[in-house]
């Protein structure tokens, strides 16, 4: 890779995604609150990394919101959901992607981290754990966070929308369309969080074409031979994007998120 630039690399964790993160965390905390049955809406990883416990399921045409509309008229009744931002402990497991990178970099952070946005849970956990690290004493005094991007397809981008405009929560973008499946959130329930998140870190929003996506996925994965998935090649995508406009300087050290596994596209 180039100097100062990281990819993580989420396709590692069990299921193939970043979604193994949260998932394992709200089905312990699920058993222990004496949960039977757990269902979510998903557009694939959080449906893979739920599943890994067992389950029944249920194509849905459309998006993931048609999706969650299914569930919620005609889910098991007696079945906790574990949709994101339902219950509060996915956004806790997702915390773990920052404290790792804490942890990698040797106790420090980079000043940049680019992020493919679909629902969200992955850039509010990670803006949560730096306000813990902070709080915790962990970052040297006058640290300043990474700042933080979100990068959405040009054919369903509310968050960075919601960014551009000034607006403090999303609105649910019409007809969306992308290939890449883990994007295709029309109404993110935490966008509004999503829009504090990437304000209060003094970051942006930026989209990417759908031709965009797939030169730049093939591109990263022959330059690093990770499997990436479309979601990785947005974030990739959005990094000359960012260095020509001066948003990324020449001494800046950027993490770009590969989400997960391109297996899945396959």
């Amino acid at each position: 890779m180039e100097e100062g630039v990281w990819v993580k690399d989420e396709a590692r964790n069990p299921t193939g995604s970043f979604k193994a993160r949260g998932m394992t965390t709200a089905v312990t905390m699920a058993k222990h609150f004496g949960a039977r049955a757990l269902v979510a809406p998903s557009a694939g990883n959080a449906a893979g990394a739920l599943a890994a416990y067992g389950a029944d399921v249920h194509l849905v045409p459309g998006t993931i919101a048609d999706a969650g509309a299914y569930l919620r008229a005609h889910g098991p009744k007696d079945a906790f959901d574990v949709s994101t931002l339902r219950e509060p402990y996915r956004i806790e497991g997702k915390k773990t992607m920052a404290y790792e990178l804490f942890e990698q970099l040797g106790g420090e952070l980079p000043e940049v981290i680019i992020y493919p946005t679909g629902g969200g849970t992955g850039l509010v956990g990670m803006w949560k754990a730096f306000q813990e690290m902070d709080a915790l004493g962990w970052l040297r005094p006058g640290a300043v966070k990474p700042k933080l991007v979100s990068v959405q397809a040009e054919g369903c981008a509310p968050v960075v929308k919601g960014f551009a405009e000034g607006a403090e929560k999303t609105v649910p973008w019409p007809s969306p369309r992308t290939t890449a499946y883990g994007l295709r959130v029309p109404s993110p329930i935490g966008g509004f969080v999503c829009l504090r998140a990437i304000r209060e870190t003094r970051g942006t929003g930026v989209t990417v074409s759908e031709e965009t996506i797939g030169a730049a996925t093939r591109a990263l994965a022959r330059r690093s031979g990770i499997d990436v998935c479309p979601e990785g090649g947005a974030a990739w995508a959005a990094l000359d994007q960012l260095r020509h406009n001066g948003f990324i300087g020449a001494r800046d050290r950027v993490v770009i998120f590969n989400t997960g596994t391109g297996l899945k596209y396959r």
